[in-house]
This record gives structure tokens, sequence and C-alpha cells, in this order.
């Protein structure tokens, strides 16, 4: 048996936690980009080792797609869209966020409602990257161990561009298919 619980966030609640996202950010700007994500990554490994919550795994279990977003080089993020990725990261180097961690039971629900918010922010940035490894796949099990890293590089490369262009068209508010902006950024 589940329950499914959703709940809303006022604009003061999503205010809220902008703000400490960008307390986080600020308390990160020393930090190395290799230090965020690995931290990001230390935070995956304690949830994975934790009696968390099934709710708190699949929230936290998400933070894995914002990872392989900034190291896949496949992906190769430009610049602005790579600092907005790891930007999103920082609060997972906190390591005194909203909750403490080791508070049984609820030492990562905090984190797990960050991420939910991170995701809303970045749906464009998550919605293009999953269709690009989708078709990465795809055009690796279509083409077989025959096509050629140059060849792989160029199908490969024009997919990546047209999933970037569309990413950023539908951040900054125009429309394409009836896909709007989102009302709420963190960044």
């Amino acid at each position: 048996m589940s329950l499914h619980i959703t709940f809303r966030l006022s604009q003061s609640d999503l205010d809220y936690f902008k703000g400490v996202m960008q307390r986080a950010r600020e308390n990160a700007k020393d930090i190395s980009e290799q230090r965020i994500i690995e931290s990001a990554k230390q935070l995956l490994k304690k949830v994975d080792q934790s009696d968390s919550t099934d709710f708190i795994r699949d929230h936290i279990g998400q933070l894995d797609t914002l990872i392989n977003m900034v190291v896949d080089e496949g992906w190769g993020l430009i610049e602005e869209d790579r600092e907005r990725v790891l930007s999103a990261l920082t609060y997972f180097s906190e390591p005194h966020d909203l909750i403490p961690d080791d508070t049984p039971a609820l030492g990562f629900l905090d984190d797990a409602i960050m991420i939910e918010i991170v995701c809303k922010a970045l749906e464009h940035e998550i919605q293009a990257y999953t269709e690009f490894l989708e078709f990465r796949i795809a055009e690796t099990n279509r083409r077989g161990d025959e096509a050629h890293e140059v060849q792989r590089a160029d199908w490969l490369e024009q997919r990546r561009q047209q999933l970037h262009t569309r990413m950023r068209r539908r951040r900054d508010g125009q429309t394409d298919s009836n896909k709007t902006k989102s009302p709420f950024s963190l960044f």
C-alpha cells in the first residue's frame, strides 16, 4: 500500500527556499566545481546507506541526473547552462543545511524538497538531457559497433545542438508545442 501526498508551496515558501539557495550559492562561491559535484555524490551515497524513506530516496535520486548533466562530455553544456546546474547543486555541498542530515527520519527531507524545487526550475534542461540520453542509446544500438567515432560525433553533436537550442528557448519563455516558461526560478 502507498499513500500519495501532495502539497503546495506558497509564494512565500518559494521565496524562502530561493533565499536558502542564494545563501548556499554565496557560501559555495569559493568551492571548486569538482567539490560541488563530489558533495552531491556523497549525499546520494549517504541517503543510499541510510534508512531514509522511499519518498526521500526517490527525490534525492534525481541528483544523479543533475550530476551527469555536468560531467557528461557528450552533452557538453555551454558555460551559462553548466553554471545553472552547478548553482543548483551548491545547496547539496552545504554541510549545515536546513535540517541536519543526521536527524533520524527527517534529516534528508529538506534536501528532497530542495531537489524537487531545483528539478522544477531546471525542467527544460532535464527534459532535453533525458531525450539526449535516449537518442544516444537508440542511435548507438541502431548503428551498432560499425559506427565510427567521427560519424558518431557528427550525429550526436547535431542532436545535442537541437536539444540545447530548444532547452534555452523554453527556459527563456518562448513557447513551442504549448510548453511555457516555469513561473518560478531559482536563478
